[in-house]
């Protein structure tokens, strides 16, 4: 083998490694975030809460878990751009150490394009960062008449590929996970109470995971 073949093998084994370590679409770890911080959970009626009781929705039980301060800024019915609208506006109110982001289930109902969700998705993120404010992406399942009829949502693959190509944390599966079980679901698109405190507990492995929180 020559100088020059070894030297190219030795590169394309370098590229590969960066490509494999990089396919998880895990972010780098975090520091752990102390009790009281602030955190900022905004999304839709699945982070308001619609299905359970007041004070059940998972960035209480979420709260209650972490001990941290969480605010609830879920508004029913929302979309990924109006997140984009009052996401300036919720940061500078709340002021938050981190930042988790569900959305997107709302335009997928209304059948938009999951491009344009993506892209609207990333803005999103890019104004959470603009501010030095990590983020942490809760990924919502996919419209599958299939998953439906087997009982088992995946996850809408765009969400691993934003974790990956914005380098962002996504907490994966857990409210799919939680929406293919009956008996964790007021209806078809939002979980009960039971199924916000399963949602809140497989984001608190999430977090934990990143290292953002501590157990």
């Amino acid at each position: 083998m020559n100088v020059l073949t070894r030297d190219l093998l030795a590169i394309v084994l370098a590229t590969l490694l960066v490509l494999l370590g990089g396919c998880g679409g895990e972010a780098p770890r975090q520091p752990a975030l102390p009790a009281g911080a602030s955190v900022l959970a905004i999304g839709d009626s699945v982070t308001f809460g619609t299905g359970a009781a007041t004070g059940q929705d998972y960035p209480t039980q979420l709260a209650a878990i972490t001990g941290w301060a969480i605010h609830n800024h879920g508004i029913p019915g929302d979309t990924a751009a109006g997140v984009n609208d009052r996401i300036a506006a919720a940061l500078a109110e709340t002021r938050p150490a981190l930042v988790l982001l569900e959305i997107g289930g709302n335009d997928f109902l209304r059948r938009k394009p999951e491009a344009e969700v993506k892209e609207q998705i990333r803005t999103s993120l890019k104004q959470i960062r603009s501010n030095d404010i990590p983020v942490v992406l809760v990924a919502v399942p996919q419209a599958s008449p299939l998953g439906a009829l087997l009982g088992r949502l995946p996850d809408a693959p765009l969400y691993a590929e934003l974790g990956h190509e914005e380098n962002v944390a996504v907490v994966r599966d857990v409210l799919a996970d939680v929406l293919s079980e009956e008996a964790l679901k007021a209806d078809a698109i939002h979980p009960n109470a039971a199924g916000y405190r399963r949602m809140a507990e497989g984001i608190a492995e999430a977090l934990t995971r990143a290292g953002y929180l501590r157990r």
